[in-house]
């Protein structure tokens, strides 16, 4: 009967740690979290009418404003600008004739990195409504300080080379299977990561799989919103698809609007998960690329 009662115990004590790991909601703040917009919400990015006009935010007189996904701010100093990103991967911004032909065929870069630029460019498009600091509770293991949340204007006075310090986005940063930094997976013919091989399918089941690159040219290519949800800023659902050995219908803590579980304020013991948001496409640094698939993410 006792050894009854202490098994019971344990599997009790385990089942409460696993529900410790999942965010249940995070009820004290709505998961716009800064994208509130200190309290307008959705109409401070999408104008039901007139566009950046509609929202007094058009300064550069772009007569295209509104026309891709009722978009309510100022991209006309945007269009068609080259920037030099890390590693000297260069990307040249959407054209205004691409903005306005948006459709779903549209190359990726125009809802998924023009419209986040609109707001997150410290260079040519100021920032509505932004203040270039971050608006969440930072772990200690952050520092001290604000973290910069304007692209290309890092403070350090190089203006727009100053996009050399931020990761490669755009039609030109294609993520790659096989070689000795990738994972060893496969690109359907439709340009979708198919996590197949041996060991990646072993990061699937340790972590999931949650960033979402974009299909162009059927190649995976990175934007903005392959890593970022605009739309939730600290959870992140768990669904079939992405799961891993996650349970479907959870919700893990994440950060800075990531679109998987990242949680540096995790008190858990080797917490890895940070790392290992990383290695969904940096499969190379993973610890199943190194002899190490034993070692599962830890929450």
């Amino acid at each position: 009967m006792k050894k009854v009662l202490v098994v019971s115990f344990m599997i009790l004590a385990l089942a409460s740690f696993a529900v410790a790991q999942v965010n249940t909601g995070a009820a004290t703040q709505d998961v716009l979290g800064a994208h509130l917009n200190y309290g307008r919400g959705c109409a401070a990015c999408h104008a039901p009418h007139s566009g950046a006009r509609g929202n007094g935010a058009d300064a550069s007189g772009d007569t295209a404003t509104g026309a891709a996904i009722l978009w309510g701010q100022d991209t006309g100093n945007l269009y068609g600008r080259e920037i030099i990103l890390a590693g000297n991967t260069i990307e040249v911004l959407p054209s205004q004739a691409e903005w306005q032909a948006y459709s779903r065929s549209s190359p990726p870069d125009v809802t998924g990195l023009l419209t986040c630029l609109s707001c997150h460019d410290g260079n040519w498009a100021k920032g509505a409504m932004m203040k270039d600091a971050v608006y969440e509770t930072l772990p200690p293991t952050y520092g001290s300080g604000t973290i910069p949340t304007l692209i290309g204007d890092n403070g350090n006075g190089a203006g727009a080379a100053s996009y050399i310090t931020d990761h490669p986005v755009g039609l030109n940063a294609i993520v790659s299977c096989g070689g000795q930094w990738n994972w060893d997976c496969t690109v359907s013919p439709s340009g979708a990561i198919q996590m197949t091989g041996p060991n990646s399918s072993k990061f699937f089941a340790n972590y999931g799989f949650f960033v979402s690159p974009a299909a162009y040219l059927n190649q995976p290519t990175v934007v903005c919103t392959t890593c970022h949800n605009q739309h939730v800023m600290n959870t992140v659902a768990i669904t079939t698809a992405n799961s891993g050995a996650l349970a479907a219908g959870s919700y893990y803590s994440t950060m800075f609007f990531l679109v998987g579980p990242y949680n540096p304020a995790s008190t858990t013991t080797g917490s890895n998960q940070t790392a290992q948001f990383c290695r969904q496409c940096h499969g190379g640094e993973a610890n199943e690329s190194n002899g190490q698939g034993q070692i599962k993410t830890i929450f």
